[in-house]
């Protein structure tokens, strides 16, 4: 019988030790990888089209959103902030140094932005200056209100946005902002990379788009926020149709 060296007994006691810490911790089942799935969700397991099928279930049926990031469409860089729910949605749009404001409740749209913004195309600067940082009502006939509501409806957004193109294949275990996820990529990368979370419900955190198109960040899924009206001396009723700008 061969002897164990007391210093190698101390230190397979104390890698055991720290082993349990982790385990206690993180929720692995033990030191060296053993499980990378160990304490999720499970969604890892799950090959990568049913991953993308939980997770656009999962989104489907919250009620609420946060979504950030770039979107690039027809050439321009949209950056957005938005939170977003069935009957509404508000937060900010930047695009070409233009940073405008969007509340949407039910169907009646608003948009705040500076005079800057309006001061273009014909709308003189007199009455730029009345529509600064006011509420500006987006009539329903207005060319802009469906390219601008678009940004506040929940629906339309994540229908465009989660969907990756090309053949789906997992791309293993990844950590976005603290949050443990399972990749699911289309065509390697080029139609598009989702993390999908492994804690909780498999929520999209974050997506990069294929073709350069942008990258998003999804948080507060399911949490609720308020809508509310602006008040009286906030909004401007414009008329049937908004200035160009």
């Amino acid at each position: 019988m061969t002897a164990i060296p007391q210093g190698r007994t101390r230190r397979a006691a104390l890698l055991s030790a720290m082993c349990a810490l982790v385990v206690t911790g993180t929720g692995l089942t033990g030191c060296g990888g053993d499980d990378p799935d160990a304490g999720t969700n499970g969604v890892g397991k799950l090959s990568a089209d049913e991953i993308q099928r939980k997770t656009r279930t999962a989104a489907d049926s919250a009620d609420a959103v946060r979504l950030s990031g770039n979107v690039v469409t027809s050439g321009r860089t949209y950056r957005l902030d938005m939170r977003l729910k069935a009957d509404g949605g508000s937060g900010s749009v930047t695009s070409e140094g233009a940073t405008f404001r969007l509340l949407r409740i039910d169907e009646q749209l608003y948009l705040m932005a500076d005079a800057d913004f309006w001061s273009h195309g014909d709308t003189d600067a007199a009455a730029a200056a009345k529509l600064d940082g006011k509420y500006v009502k987006v009539p329903q006939g207005d060319p802009s209100y469906k390219k601008f509501s678009g940004f506040t409806d929940m629906n339309v957004l994540l229908d465009g946005l989660l969907t990756l193109h090309g053949t789906v294949e997992k791309d293993g275990h990844h950590e976005q902002s603290g949050t443990r996820t399972i990749r699911i990529t289309g065509d390697g990368g080029s139609g598009g990379t989702l993390d999908v979370s492994l804690e909780g419900k498999p929520y999209p955190v974050r997506l990069v788009r294929g073709g350069g198109a942008g990258t998003l960040s999804f948080s507060a899924w399911g949490k609720d926020f308020t809508l509310e009206e602006p008040k009286k001396n906030e909004t401007v009723d414009y008329g049937p149709q908004l200035p160009t700008s």
